[in-house]
């Protein structure tokens, strides 16, 4: 009876500590039973400019430039998924993601009292540029009422793009109101913006300007016919806005991961800071086979052959900044957004930031 009451003990004491042994790679750890050492975390984005920002890690893959001085051999799982689905990899029970790109109003919202995840840093610095046809003149900081009485058309007016052009007329104290339509009678005294679909834009659909993304805004000016008064650039939001753009998207990571795997976290954010002369250099069609791999099926790709040159690229404006050093860029931004639309965003607490 002794000896089966030890062996059951015993039974009964392996089986726990199996299941706390397995308790530790919870949380997208996936240690290569062959290799100890080997630790596979996830990275999520959404498609577009934030995905253009993961090329330089998708090419490293294999080539851990950390793991030489780490405990841990490191493997970074990507995947590049639709935007609209982007926030549900980091919230819920058991969140997918160890690290995360998505737009910052959408972390402030989700993520801002830093108990699940920290911002690591700002990724994209927006990508929104003006078009109209050559009798307007090109938009800059010193002549932007020029936009006054004026009907703009915009994409994804209640969103992002459309905040934040709120957000810069007001900084420059320029009235605006929304229309229904480009039908619709315009104010002679404010800026009146127009919500358009991406592909409703056209220098015949009754605006005088779009405010368009990239790399839709490129396409709209080689797409159009010559005889239909063709579009030309016409203003960068982000110059217009200053501080070399805002902090559209942002990293965050997942606490267990950056308490547990800091090594992990400074081998993301390292390649991250190369991203922009990594892009520079890269050839485009290089850059869409790279997505591609990491793509989810059956997504429709941001960018292809047609749309994505080296021109594009750059106005995509990948350039990391630690949050160290954005933090009150980020702030200000949440601030204006926040005058704007209340529901847009929310301030987030110190422990958002890593």
């Amino acid at each position: 009876m002794k000896k089966l009451f030890a062996s059951v003990t015993a039974a009964a004491l392996l089986a726990a500590s199996l299941s706390l042994g397995a308790c530790t790679f919870l949380g997208g750890e996936n240690p290569d039973p062959a290799d100890p050492g080997a630790v596979t975390l996830s990275v999520y984005a959404p498609d577009g400019a934030p995905a253009l920002a993961l090329a330089n890690l998708i090419e490293g893959e294999g080539a851990s430039a950390l793991s030489a001085r780490s405990a841990a051999n490191y493997t970074f799982d990507v995947h590049v998924v639709d935007a609209n689905t982007i926030v549900s990899y980091v919230t819920g029970e058991a969140p997918k993601a160890d690290f995360c790109i998505l737009p910052l109003n959408a972390a402030s919202l989700k993520l801002g009292t830093g108990e699940s995840y920290r911002m690591a840093g700002a990724v994209t610095n927006g990508n929104l540029y003006f078009l109209t046809t050559a009798e307007n003149p090109v938009l800059t900081k010193e002549n932007l009422s020029a936009l006054k009485g004026k009907k703009l058309g915009v994409v994804q007016l209640p969103n992002v793009p459309g905040l934040t052009l709120r957000a810069t007329l007001s900084d420059n104290e320029i009235p605006f109101t929304v229309l229904e339509s480009a039908q619709a009678q315009a104010d002679a005294e404010k800026v009146n913006l127009v919500p358009f679909a991406p592909e409703n834009v056209s220098p015949a659909s009754g605006c005088d300007y779009y405010l368009v993304p990239e790399p839709t805004a490129s396409t709209k000016i080689t797409g159009t016919s010559a005889t239909a008064k063709p579009f030309q650039m016409a203003g960068d939001l982000q110059a217009i806005y200053g501080e070399g753009g805002y902090p559209q998207a942002v990293l965050v990571v997942k606490n267990s991961v950056s308490e547990k795997y800091a090594d992990a976290v400074e081998e993301v954010t390292e390649a991250l800071g190369r991203s922009a002369q990594y892009l520079a250099d890269a050839e485009p069609a290089h850059l869409i086979d790279l997505l591609a791999t990491k793509r989810t099926d059956g997504l429709t790709p941001s960018f292809n052959a047609n749309n994505l040159t080296k021109e594009v690229v750059a106005r995509c404006s990948v350039r990391y900044t630690p949050a160290a050093s954005c933090k009150a860029a980020v702030l200000s931004f949440l601030e204006k957004l926040i005058a704007v639309d209340d529901t847009s965003a929310k301030m987030p607490e110190d422990a958002f930031f890593l």
